[in-house]
């Protein structure tokens, strides 16, 4: 089976080659590119209303309401960028309408003066999915209902190569001259999940895609683990991003070794991931330092809903009751913080009043 795999990534990367397949940015442009954006900041976002990436873009719970009223709380806190996460069973079960809605979406961020960083693939939570109705939140567990992108069912068979190629080129060809389109995140945390390097040939054979589609907007594919089974996704992900997406959520110390050692690649840096209050990431301490750093800031959730991402990834509340101390998430659904200090750092930070 690997072997197969092998094969059939090596065909496509020579049909991409042939064909004249762009090749990373160089330093120069990339950071060029990133000093027309002024300081990135905002939040990866999920409609409160929406428990998936399914049921954010399907056609029977698309809730264009919500997305704009909650955007507009992001547009009040003086944020400029949303990370959005799509899933190819919403191309594959209604190709033009998902195209539509996801148009739709930038209509309305752009409204807001938000552009959208998009996530194609995702190897984290649930393995199973399906379209149409989506489950149920468990009380108090936390992203209880998210899914990945392919999946194992896909990712040990290659046959699935060849339809995932044409959801990735469809979408970045629709879209690859948009300028509400801030960046493509081609694939979330690779190897998670306990796949390692697994997903190593769908992570060669999404950029090789992106590349023959060359869109004007950079791709990257962010680092998040440093142990040493992760060293050749992140040297591939590190020598093919145009721009350097990473996630961290630990203390600053942390956080600045990691951002020092990134530094030696003279690339932009946009942290896509971060602030988990249990694990010390938090907004008071974090955001300045990436403002300082000239860095993109990103955080983990926005408003409390069908996610339960207030509830930490290892620690369910059975009774769903709401936790003191939020894991992520800044504001309730009726548009109320939980932390008014949170708010008020994010605001002095980005120039709101």
């Amino acid at each position: 089976m690997k072997k197969r795999i092998t094969l059939l990534l090596s065909f496509l990367l020579a049909v991409t080659t042939l064909y004249g397949q762009s090749t990373i940015w160089t330093a120069e442009k990339a950071n060029a590119w990133y000093a027309k954006q002024g300081w990135i900041r905002g939040c990866n976002f999920q409609p409160s209303t929406a428990i998936n990436q399914l049921e954010m873009f399907q056609a029977a719970t698309f809730d264009p309401q919500t997305i704009d009223r909650e955007l507009g709380w992001a547009e009040g806190l003086g944020l400029n960028a949303m990370r959005v996460y799509l899933h190819h069973v919403a191309w594959t079960s209604d190709r033009e309408g998902f195209k539509k809605r996801l148009d739709q979406y930038l209509q309305i961020s752009n409204r807001h003066g938000i552009k959208t960083i998009l996530v194609f693939f995702d190897d984290c939570w649930n393995d199973t999915y399906q379209a149409g109705k989506q489950p149920e939140p468990k009380p108090g567990v936390h992203n209880s209902g998210w899914v990945r992108d392919p999946g194992t069912m896909l990712l040990n068979h290659p046959d699935s190569l060849p339809m995932l190629e044409r959801y990735v080129k469809d979408v970045m060809t629709t879209f690859k001259n948009d300028e509400r389109i801030l960046l493509w995140d081609l694939y979330n945390e690779p190897g998670n999940s306990g796949l390692l390097d697994k997903s190593m040939p769908l992570l060669k054979a999404v950029f090789s895609w992106a590349r023959a589609v060359n869109p004007s907007q950079p791709i990257s594919a962010g680092v998040w683990s440093w142990s040493n089974k992760f060293t050749e996704l992140n040297k591939f992900q590190l020598e093919n991003s145009d721009v350097i997406t990473y996630h961290h959520y630990g203390y600053i110390d942390k956080h600045k070794e990691l951002i020092k050692d990134l530094r030696k690649h003279n690339r932009p840096l946009i942290c896509t991931e971060y602030m988990a209050r249990r694990n010390g990431s938090l907004f008071q301490t974090i955001m300045p330092m990436l403002k300082a750093e000239n860095i993109g800031a990103i955080n983990w959730g926005f408003v409390s809903g069908k996610t339960n991402t207030i509830f930490a990834w290892d620690t369910p509340i059975a009774n769903g009751k709401e936790p003191e101390l939020w894991f992520h998430d800044i504001y309730r659904k009726d548009g109320t913080p939980f932390s008014q200090n949170e708010v008020d750092t994010i605001k002095g930070l980005t120039g709101k009043k």
